[in-house]
This record gives structure tokens, C-alpha cells and sequence, in this order.
């Protein structure tokens, strides 16, 4: 094979030669570019998957755990029963001790792996092998560890059906470039003959202006001839206006980047002001505040100084809108770094947080179970926050306060939601929601700065999304936003 594309016999042969292996090489990378990232992103999302079980456990089984019921803690670990993959699973209230196990017939007990000091999250995996591990906790501490072990039976099951079905394809394409290729092998050959014989004589002869000898008949060679050197000519003068060309774009590409750079040295420079210049005179201030404060509680009065209080609470606010406005300006100036991301998780971590600083509310959380997306984490992030956020703060005067986080499939889209039982808006005031600084509601009905539905818009506009809300006074909300595949 190494000879007869080292020495083909013609240039048609050399050709088909070529784009077969040209063909066949760029199939065969691809293919195991493919296969491998399947492989990969198949395992890793079983593993996001595993480890999302593993936290709702962990938050069902607080109180069983706190309050010693092993009753209850099994029927929440055998819920898992239901998962071809998992093999056993086991709930250690302490170090060494299992509370509660889980095994399916025929399989291995969980042997568990110290977590590192300070995660709440840990996975261990061998091939197809994995063992997933979540912290329990109760007000912040921790007081056990949900361990879940798989055998991936469905992740390599998959990897063989998609490495059949692309092998097939790959196939399918190198015939059909090869078929392609012989077919149009004669129209491009012969050309290429000529142009390589009238050459050849064009360089034997020197003879650019063909004067030919007397008695010599090249009318063929004459007509190849004027048509390479016309063929030289154009590309000479192509070359050349290309050059001017690139040089030109060079040139404005230079303008552009540097009208770049000026207007993000502006955006740092804003930035800074906000975060320092503004920010240090309020530290000031808090700390001139309480300091008086301090100094009027060592003091005998019959009544407060309000206006002490209200100086405080101001400066918070001003504090807090200094906060959302650098956020607005991170989310239409950060660069993107997307990767695949478990909305569900995110949701659940804040929900989780939220609940932690507020122990006195009780609020029906639900979050569903494998919502994915591939986004920047930081950026998407902040969506949530305040979508969620907003949810707990309009749901704050129900006395039975219910918050949802999921996603539906319409078409070939993926819409996620947030929905609550709270306060809600006049729907013929929705274009007001994502305009910063526009509140639907008074402050002395929730606090706020109306800059947060505003930053979350600028974070799905370059995500190349959308986001919309549909809620009636008194009945709750529900905001469904889209994220899209933003080029980078």
C-alpha cells in the first residue's frame, strides 16, 4: 500500500488515493473523537445523577437520623430500588457505623471511603464502578453520610450500541466520499494533466512569448501556454490585492481591538470606583453609626434615636445596590466558559442555603430531578440566585409557602421554570419586570433594589436565551427563561 501511494501511476490514481485516505483518517478521528466524549459525558452524568440522589436522601433523612428511626431512613433508602444501576447504598450516622443499608440481591455492601475534611460531596469510581458520597446535614452540621455504589450496566451498554451506530455511519461516509471522489476523479484530472504538461514545456523551452521555430506546430502547447501564463498573471494580481486586503483588515482589526480595550479599561475603571471609591465612604459611615449606637446603649434614655436605625438600614440598601450593579456589570461584560451543568443541584444548594438563614420559615421546596444544561456556571448562577431569591422574599407572607424549580421540553427546547404561591404581579405590568430600577411592588411591602430581574436578562441574552413571566395579584408567579448555544 506504502508503494502504490509512494509511486502512483497517475495522477488519478494519486487523487483517489488521496481522498480516500484523506477521508478515512478525518472519519476515523472523528469517530474517535465521538466516541470518547460519549463515553466520557455518559459517565460523568451518571455520576451528577448518583450524587443529586445522594443529597435528597440526605435531606429526607435528617429527622430519621436526628431522631434514631432506622423505619424510616430505610423506606428513604429503598427508593433506590428503582435504579437498575445502583448495587447497594448505606447511611453512616457515624464513622464506621452504618445506620441503614441498602443491597440488591446478589451484590456487595457499600464499602465506604473517608470524604476529604470540609466536602460535602465525594465520588469514588473504578471502569464502570462508581461509589458517590454526600454529607447529611442539619442546620449546617454535619451528622451523617448517604453513600450510594453503582455498576454503570446503561453507560456501557450505550457506549457499544453508539460505537455500532457510528461505525456504520463512518462506513456509510467513507463510501460515499470515495464514490463522490471517482466520479468527479476525470473532470479533475485532466486538467491538472494539462496544466503539469504545459508547464513542463513551458520550462524546457523558456519561451514565454512562444516564438516558435519555423516548421514546429504548437498550436495546442500555444493555447495551454497562454492560458498558464494568463493563469500566473491573475493570480499575481489576486495575490497582491489580497495582500492590501489582509493589511487593511489588519489595520482596522487593530483600530477595533484597541476601541476594545479602551472601553474595557472603562468597565474596570467603573468598576473599581463602584467597589472602592463608593464603597469605602458607606464603611465609614456603618462604622461611625455604630459606633453611636453603641455608645447611646450605655446610655440611659427612655426612648430610641429612630433615625440612628434608619441611617443603618440605608446604608445596607445603598450596599446592596452596589453589589447588584457590579453583578449587572459582570454579567454583560464577563467572558463565557460553558460546560455541562445540574440545574437540579444548583437549585437544590440554593433552596438549602436560603432555608439555613431562614429557620423560622417553612417553606414546600420541590425541585425536579435532572434539569441539564450547558452554560457558564458562574453566569447561571446568578440567574438562579435571584429568581429563587425573589421567590422566597414574595412568598415571605404566606403562611404555607410553596416554591418549584424544573424544566419541561417544548420541540427541540429545553424551558426551565421557577414557580411560587406568593404575592404575584399584574400580568399587563410584566414588560416593567426586567428594567432596572422598575419595582413592582413598594418597599414597605418587600425590600429590594429592582436591579436583579434586569441582571438576570443580560445573563440570558448572552447565553442567547430568552425569559418571560406569567403571575396574577395574589396567586404567584412563574418565570420560564430558555438558554441557547452562545458562540464564543
Amino acid at each position: 500500500m506504502m508503494t502504490l501511494l509512494a509511486r502512483p501511476k497517475s495522477i488519478a490514481a494519486r487523487l483517489s488515493w488521496m481522498n480516500a485516505l484523506v477521508s478515512g483518517i478525518a472519519l476515523l478521528l472523528a469517530y474517535v473523537s465521538f466516541l470518547a466524549y460519549n463515553v466520557v459525558a455518559s459517565r460523568q452524568s451518571a455520576i451528577d445523577n448518583l450524587t443529586s440522589e445522594a443529597q435528597i436522601i440526605g435531606a429526607n433523612s435528617v429527622s430519621a437520623i436526628l431522631f434514631n428511626d432506622e423505619t424510616v431512613a430505610q423506606t428513604t433508602l429503598a427508593a433506590l430500588s428503582s435504579s437498575n444501576d445502583v448495587t447497594a447504598a448505606a447511611i453512616y450516622a457515624a464513622p464506621g457505623t452504618p445506620f441503614v443499608q441498602y443491597v440488591r440481591n446478589g451484590s456487595a455492601p457499600v464499602q465506604p471511603q473517608p470524604m476529604p475534611a470540609h466536602a460535602i460531596r465525594a465520588s469514588w469510581s473504578n471502569g464502570i464502578d462508581v461509589l458517590v458520597a454526600s454529607r447529611v446535614l442539619s442546620e449546617g452540621n454535619p451528622v451523617g453520610v448517604v453513600y450510594i455504589q453503582a455498576h454503570l450496566r446503561d453507560v456501557r451498554q450505550q457506549a457499544i450500541r453508539y460505537a455500532a451506530i457510528t461505525a456504520g455511519i463512518l462506513l456509510v461516509c467513507l463510501g460515499v466520499a470515495v464514490l463522490v471522489g471517482s466520479v468527479f476523479r476525470k473532470l479533475l484530472s485532466e486538467p491538472i494533466v494539462s496544466l503539469a504538461r504545459t508547464a513542463r514545456l513551458v520550462s524546457r523551452y523558456r519561451d514565454y512569448s512562444l516564438r516558435f521555430e519555423p516548421g514546429q506546430s504548437y498550436d495546442e502547447l500555444a493555447s495551454l501556454t497562454e492560458a498558464f501564463n494568463e493563469m500566473l498573471a491573475e493570480i499575481q494580481r489576486r495575490e497582491a490585492a489580497l495582500e492590501q486586503a489582509r493589511n487593511e483588515l489588519e489595520h482596522r482589526v487593530e483600530e477595533r481591538t484597541a476601541q476594545l480595550r479602551a472601553a474595557n479599561r472603562e468597565l474596570e475603571s467603573f468598576s473599581y470606583t463602584v467597589a472602592h471609591d463608593l464603597r469605602g465612604p458607606l464603611e465609614i459611615i456603618s462604622n461611625i453609626c455604630y459606633l453611636i449606637q453603641k455608645q447611646e446603649a450605655g446610655t440611659p434614655s427612655d426612648t430610641d434615636d429612630p433615625m440612628l436605625d434608619r441611617l443603618g438600614a440605608s446604608v445596607a440598601e445603598m450596599s446592596n445596590i452596589i453589589d447588584d450593579l457590579l453583578n449587572l456589570s459582570r454579567a454583560t461584560s464577563a467572558g463565557l466558559h460553558l460546560k455541562q451543568l445540574d440545574l437540579s443541584a444548583m437549585a437544590s444548594s440554593i433552596l438549602e442555603n436560603l432555608a439555613a438563614a431562614n429557620p423560622e420559615r417553612d417553606v414546600n421546596a420541590v425541585v425536579q430531578l435532572g434539569c441539564q444544561v450547558n452554560a457558564d456556571k458562574g453566569l447561571v448562577r446568578v440567574v438562579l440566585q435571584n429568581l429563587l431569591r425573589n421567590a422566597w422574599k414574595f412568598t415571605s407572607q404566606r403562611e404555607s409557602s410553596r416554591i418549584e424549580f424544573g424544566c419541561i421540553r417544548e420541540g427541540q427546547q429545553t424551558v426551565y421554570y421557577v414557580r411560587d404561591n406568593g404575592a404575584g404581579f399584574d400580568q399587563s405590568m410584566a414588560d416593567r419586570l426586567f428594567k432596572p430600577f422598575q419595582r413592582l411592588h413598594t418597599e414597605s411591602e418587600f425590600a429590594g433594589t429592582g436591579i436583579g430581574l434586569a441582571t438576570v436578562q443580560r445573563v440570558i441574552d448572552r447565553h442567547e436565551g430568552r425569559i418571560w413571566a406569567e403571575g396574577e395579584v395574589g396567586r404567584g408567579a412563574t418565570f420560564y427563561f430558555t438558554l441557547g448555544s452562545p458562540k464564543l
